[in-house]
């Protein structure tokens, strides 16, 4: 497994040299200044590589950016609407110019309008640490009491919206108004964000898109690009729905293991892949993320290795980010069925044998809370998770006499 780590660019408040420190292997990172739906050009692809190669000092890093996250799917495109074959065939050209550069795993995602949805990105635990948080409560109240969307009371249980009222009741001004900020926050890194009215009018634009409709745009998407990644030798990896479950009456089409593995088969390439998250999947109590990697596990090109406590047993319920080896997925099943899956990759001979994965996400701990890096990739948590992580991948594959994985 490859040890990697996310990287947001030059304004990122966790260093290259972080990195270094760190003991990654290589970077995960993105143009995320460059709009949604724009061609990534060579220059600014070579820019970013040169930023990862070199220290703050200028010495040489030795690191190398080694995987897309994410190159951004449009709005468009995930409604066949407005510019949307202009877009892929920009995306079509940022993956050649990829390519040329060297970088052949590209993740992205397919969610409508908001990416990672979380009401609270500083979560205080009792220990002291920080998370994000999503609180169906609060997502309740910004989605039934701020946003004011039509039908929305529909989508809730009615003990759900009673509660749901009384907070918003009770809520102060500046607490409505970091919900809105926190759940409209947009992509992480990027350039765009949101306000209220930019988020019904994205809603309104997806009124007559179902989830078949949505399933059918993400295949159509797939065959258009995955011949020439297959082509490239470019490895595309679709990471899932993060809440996996349906939000502001939008569908979700990658949430579940069927999700996936209709996608797979219905664009049966081996460049069409899973970025398997065990965070994003593992807030589903359906979803058995050992069971997926050893099912799915000869498709998946990119891991994200982090865990959440679910609070509930409800598909639709809160949780919060857990440590990397608490929460509700058995992360040393996880890994050990990752191992195996190395295993076959290395006997059959394929290039792709190293999977690599990165900490995602982590608690702020420590001096965490002094740097105010982006929510969700704090400096020491991910340290601390890595470094879990990594002490699971040396006692699974290092080769004793007896040892069974």
């Amino acid at each position: 497994m490859r040890q990697t780590w996310r990287w947001f660019g030059p304004h990122d408040k966790v260093s290259v040299d972080d990195m270094m420190q760190a003991g990654v292997e290589g970077v995960v990172s993105a143009l995320h200044h460059v709009p949604t739906g724009a061609l990534w050009t060579p220059d600014e692809i070579a820019k970013r590589q040169n930023d990862v190669a070199k220290m703050q000092d200028g010495a040489p890093s030795g690191l190398a950016w080694e995987v897309v996250e994410s190159l951004p799917v449009s709005e468009d495109i995930k409604r066949q609407t407005g510019d949307w074959r202009a877009h892929i065939d920009a995306w079509r050209q940022s993956m050649r110019n990829l390519k040329s550069a060297g970088i052949e795993t590209i993740c992205y995602n397919f969610m409508p309008v908001l990416d990672w949805t979380r009401t609270d990105l500083a979560y205080r635990l009792d220990n002291g640490a920080t998370c994000m948080r999503f609180d169906l409560l609060d997502f309740a109240v910004f989605d039934i009491h701020l946003l004011q969307r039509a039908g929305a009371r529909d989508d809730y249980r009615e003990d759900v919206r009673e509660a749901a009222a009384e907070r918003f009741a009770d809520m102060p001004d500046l607490r409505r108004k970091t919900l809105v900020d926190n759940v409209v926050c947009g992509l992480p890194g990027a350039a765009e964000s949101f306000t209220l009215e930019d988020v019904g009018d994205h809603l309104q634009r997806y009124a007559a898109i179902g989830e078949e409709r949505l399933r059918a745009n993400l295949i159509d998407f797939l065959s258009e690009v995955t011949p020439l990644a297959q082509e490239l030798g470019v490895r595309i990896c679709c990471h899932p729905d993060d809440p996996p479950f349906p939000l502001l009456g939008l569908p979700r089409v990658m949430s579940t293991e069927a999700h996936y593995r209709t996608a797979l088969d219905a664009v049966d390439l081996p460049a069409n892949g899973v970025t398997l998250c065990s965070g994003s999947l593992g807030a589903r109590p359906d979803n058995d993320l050992p069971g997926m990697m050893e099912r799915l596990g000869d498709r998946v090109h990119f891991l994200h290795l982090r865990n959440v406590t679910r609070e509930s047993s409800d598909i639709m319920g809160s949780f919060h980010e857990a440590e990397h080896l608490g929460g509700g997925t058995d992360m040393v099943a996880l890994l050990a069925a990752v191992v195996r899956e190395e295993a076959k990759r290395r006997k059959a001979g394929r290039a792709d044998v190293s999977i690599p994965f990165r900490p995602d996400h982590g608690q702020e701990i420590l001096d965490d809370h002094q740097r105010g890096a982006q929510p969700g990739y704090p400096a020491i948590g991910r340290l601390k998770g890595l470094a879990e992580l990594r002490g699971i991948i040396t006692a699974l594959t290092h080769h004793t006499e007896g040892l069974r994985v």
